[in-house]
């Protein structure tokens, strides 16, 4: 995915732009440009980061009220200085940024070229771009309707924003499958990828729809279908404010986030869960509730993190629900023919609620009779749109592009929907249900105690640094945690590191167990604990060095390992948004040693909003 921003009022458009460019860095940051008009429609790109770009134009005279601007991930073309946006079309007079993949470039690059364009650049962006220009020249309309009548001939995803040079006061966007969203001011407007560029100027939004085309001119917005069906735009309130989208004193964001989780899980919960009066409420899941009791199927579309998520879950559902669960990668799901029925629920987590594969996975589950439950962060997005019903995490924003509270956040939902279910279907005794719930709100509590290791885990960090492969291992409840620790250390550190189920450690991994490989257990007090036990005595046995993460008091497991992890105790059903506090701490401390950039990890960005 890229970050796209755009301005158009009294403001000095180039400080508003680079300024929302930096927050939106999380979301690609391999080059970063800006077009804006200053004696004409003029465009500066860098390869790089976005302060490159400030770099680059240090001494030009950019001021402007109309400009775009956009930082990239690259898809199509590596990142230098000539792939970057915006892209010129051919006669120089219309600047584009955009942030999706046109699959059908090669075809439409094969006919311009016939029709004499030259191109700069590999990408697609610049292709689209060209096509629209072709036909607002050759068939003689306004930009606008050339806009549309490209539109409807482009096979892809996109968010675009468009300024011409015959046209100073106008703005066009435009987008199907990537999001944007509008800031509305006083006579003023804010483009972005996201609301977090948006936030420090206007609280009112509109948050345009798939095949939807906003023009902005003379202080004036206009919303059309693709079809050229006028639309009103419905305008919203931001919830976020602008403290939540700064350091805060952290020095980084992914620390921040770390620490915020008791919060965050406390948002996550305010206002759902009541342990005195043994209430779970979920006002997004009405409904559809009965679906929910009544289904004979639960499937669990999410991709990386929220992945590890859905596995917990799976767990919750099926134990306390005793309904069937399959975990599905959202990626893989609808390339491999899957068996949907009617009434079957598919419940789908996403931090951002834009995942490219898991909206495609939700058209195709929904196109068999599906019901969408939707697990969401950011308010307003295409999953939440598209869902039927389901709750947002209210993490509040994460700008690491590692997840971390939105993980937990995750957890915290899926725990409290599957209570729900648990107890309204009679499958779990009200003293269980009660005891539950009572446990799932002391969990900031005792995630803040474990925050407090925070040092004692930058000591172990520091021994292992340079080691260039993990192992982590965990059992049921804490098996997902295991392959979350390892995904955390890899994107961010860059070591090698898998996650299995300790039980599987004989069937392959053990042959890489040797003095120089450090294991991580998942070790806490549970139904599987004695069976951890045993891992870590084969581990010991062929010297592995092992980093248990184990419950407070534990009086056996600090014997066997060389270096232990103590957490509060919590039930083995919630100890995941436990135990995987140290693994994140541990991930980001190793990374920092090593001077990688851990809110912005290399060939990461935040979401994936491209296939």
């Amino acid at each position: 995915m890229c970050g796209i921003v755009a301005y158009i009022g009294q403001r000095d458009a180039h400080e508003v732009i680079i300024k929302g460019l930096k927050r939106l860095e999380y979301r690609g940051y391999d080059s970063a440009g800006i077009a804006v008009f200053n004696g004409g429609l003029n465009v500066y790109k860098k390869k790089g980061k976005v302060a490159d770009l400030e770099a680059h134009v240090e001494g030009v005279a950019l001021s402007s009220k109309i400009g775009i601007g956009h930082t990239r991930w690259a898809t199509h073309g590596e990142p230098n200085d000539v792939n970057a946006h915006p892209h010129l079309s051919g006669s120089g007079k219309l600047a584009m940024i955009h942030n999706g993949i046109i699959e059908n470039y090669a075809s439409l690059k094969k006919d311009l070229i016939s029709k004499g364009h030259v191109f700069e650049s590999d990408t697609d962006s610049e292709v689209m771009i060209h096509f629209i220009e072709d036909i607002w020249e050759n068939e003689g309309c306004s930009l606008e309707e050339a806009v549309r009548l490209a539109l409807n001939k482009i096979i892809g995803a996109y968010a675009i924003a468009i300024i011409s040079k015959d046209n100073p006061n106008q703005l066009i966007a435009a987008r199907k499958g990537s999001p944007l969203v509008i800031g509305v001011g006083e006579k003023e407007f804010f483009l972005a990828s996201d609301a977090t560029p948006i936030v420090e100027y206007t609280n009112e939004v509109v948050y345009l729809n798939d095949l939807e085309i906003a023009v902005i001119e003379n202080g004036e917005l206009k919303i059309k279908t693709n079809e050229d069906t006028a639309l009103t735009p419905y305008i919203q309130t931001l919830d976020i404010n602008l403290e939540a989208i700064e350091k805060g004193g952290y020095e980084h964001f992914m620390l921040k986030e770390i620490f915020e989780q008791p919060k965050s899980i406390s948002d996550c919960m305010r206002g759902r869960v009541n342990s005195q009066n043994g209430t779970v409420k979920l006002g997004g899941i009405y409904e559809y509730k009965n679906k929910l009791l009544s289904a004979e199927r639960i499937i669990i579309l999410a991709c990386g993190t929220s992945w590890h998520a859905g596995l917990v879950a799976e767990y919750f559902f099926e134990e306390y629900c005793r309904i069937p669960v399959e975990v599905e990668y959202a990626s893989e799901f609808r390339y491999r023919k899957p068996v949907i029925k009617e009434g079957d629920v598919v419940i789908v987590i996403s931090q951002s609620g834009e995942t490219a594969d898991s909206l495609a996975a939700i058209e195709l589950a929904k196109s068999k009779g599906a019901i969408i439950f939707g697990v969401c962060n950011a308010v307003g997005s295409s999953i939440a749109r598209m869902s039927h019903e389901g709750a947002y995490t209210h993490a509040g924003p994460e700008i690491g592009v590692a997840s971390t509270k939105a993980f937990t956040a995750q957890l915290t939902v899926l725990s409290m929907i599957a209570m729900m279910v648990a107890h309204e279907k009679g499958n779990i005794t009200v003293s269980r249900f009660h005891e539950l719930l009572t446990e799932l709100e002391t969990i900031p509590q005792k995630i803040e105690k474990a925050l407090e290791l925070n040092d004692e885990i930058k000591v172990i960090s520091e021994i292992f640094k340079d080691a260039r492969n993990f192992l982590y291992l965990g059992r049921g409840y804490n098996f997902p945690v295991a392959l979350e620790g390892a995904l955390k250390l890899k994107e961010i550190s860059y070591i090698h590191a898998e996650g299995y189920p300790a039980a599987e450690m004989k069937h392959g991994p053990i042959a890489l167990i040797d003095e120089e490989m450090p294991v991580v257990f998942i070790a806490t007090r549970d139904s599987s604990y004695d069976k951890v036990v045993s891992n870590i005595q084969e581990v010991k046995a062929r010297k592995g060095r092992v980093i248990a993460v184990v419950t407070e008091g534990d009086a056996l497991i600090p014997k066997m390992a060389e270096f232990v992890i103590e957490v509060p105790a919590t039930d083995e059903a919630l100890m995941p948004l436990v135990s995987v506090i140290p693994l994140q701490l541990l991930a980001y401390h190793i990374a920092v040693l090593r001077g990688c950039n851990v809110d912005q990890p290399r060939n990461l960005a935040k979401s994936v909003t491209v296939e």
